[in-house]
């Protein structure tokens, strides 16, 4: 075995906790039972890692094996990378019967044709989600597996999940690659990103319910002439305020908890209004404006933001709306060749 393999297992292994050791490499499935009845997982990680490798060689391990273990820790630690959603444009509307072993086929031969240096793995898991890691090298050098890029795709739905190495510069290369394995013409960032792969799941496969927001504002109606104590009437407009308050949140954010998302962006292009004697911009142009949200769980936080007393509600339903635009940027950005004013895409 190559001692390239053998330090990249042993450092894989490292990554797990004790705990979960044999319960990865049991589904790693390249050990025998016999194999991982002599291990003793009772003893320092470092040892453990070791012996690991001992089985490995005596087996002829190759950098494929090591790369599918890789892949079983990532798919049970995914929230450690930074996914971003892709969505993928086919040019009929036709359903296609998916054929795995055409997909791989395409796959590989796109990236080769453009990269010799390269090593990509695919593992399937029961919910027909294919993760594929991809390993980057140069024409000059082989690749670096301590710096992978993994895709997760969904059979039969536009969606693609992406985990991008630090080198960026291939992330085209990876792009074209899924264009042509998918049969699409095309590829967009839907500008969504989090470490919880399952939270963006939910959102563009609308296993997320949000209520749309139902509130109307009502005219002002005149108080209670009767003379009735300060403190008592200022509880009872909190009370009432913050009920208020409940009841929309709950009205536009639902009452189940919000999926982990970590970034959202908005494009805004509209026309600026100003008085005839005050000329801003000299000629008539759209406004431009870029606004981007990051937080550790970003709609928690604007749902929180009302309550919080750091802003008024309801909030506005461009905020409220993040998950609903995301699943509508396609469809929206094809309808309309220039941006209208009250147009914000995620």
């Amino acid at each position: 075995m190559d001692e390239t393999v053998a330090e990249y297992i042993r450092r894989t292994v490292l990554k797990m906790p004790r705990d979960e050791i044999k319960v990865m490499l049991q589904k790693w499935g390249f050990l025998s039972e016999e194999q991982l009845q002599s291990l003793n997982f009772h003893q320092m990680k470092d040892n453990i890692s070791q012996e690991v490798v001992q089985l490995c060689e005596e087996n002829s391990a190759d950098i494929k094996q090591a790369a599918v273990l890789d892949i079983i820790y990532n798919h049970i630690y995914q929230n450690k990378r930074m996914w971003s959603v892709y969505q993928m444009k086919k040019t009929g509307e036709e359903l296609e019967c998916f054929d795995l072993t055409d997909f791989k086929k395409k796959f590989k031969g796109s990236l080769r044709s453009a990269l010799k240096n390269v090593t990509i793995t695919f593992r399937e898991y029961e919910d027909n989600a294919i993760w594929i890691r991809v390993a980057w090298g140069t024409p000059y050098r082989k690749p670096n597996q301590y710096k992978p890029s993994y895709v997760v795709y969904h059979s039969q739905t536009p969606y693609v999940f992406i985990s991008a190495s630090v080198l960026k510069s291939n992330l085209p290369l990876l792009c074209q690659a899924l264009i042509v394995a998918s049969n699409c013409h095309d590829i967009c960032e839907m500008e969504l990103r989090s470490h919880s792969l399952n939270s963006l799941k939910d959102i563009v496969f609308k296993r997320y319910s949000q209520n749309f927001q139902s509130y109307c504002p009502k005219p002002l109606q005149e108080r209670n002439a009767e003379p009735q104590s300060v403190d008592l009437r200022i509880a009872e407009e909190y009370r009432s305020e913050k009920a208020r308050m409940q009841r929309l949140n709950r009205e536009g954010f639902g009452d189940g908890p919000q999926p982990i998302l970590e970034f959202a962006q908005y494009r805004l292009e509209t026309m600026f209004k100003s008085g005839p004697k005050i000329d801003v911009l000299g000629k008539e142009e759209p406004f431009r404006c870029l606004v981007k949200f990051s937080s550790p769980h970003l709609l928690e936080s604007l749902k929180s933001l009302a309550p919080a007393g750091m802003a008024d509600a309801p909030l506005s339903p461009l905020l409220m709306c993040i998950t609903q635009k995301a699943r509508n940027y396609f469809r929206i950005r094809e309808r309309n060749s220039s941006f209208p004013e009250s147009f914000v895409s995620p």
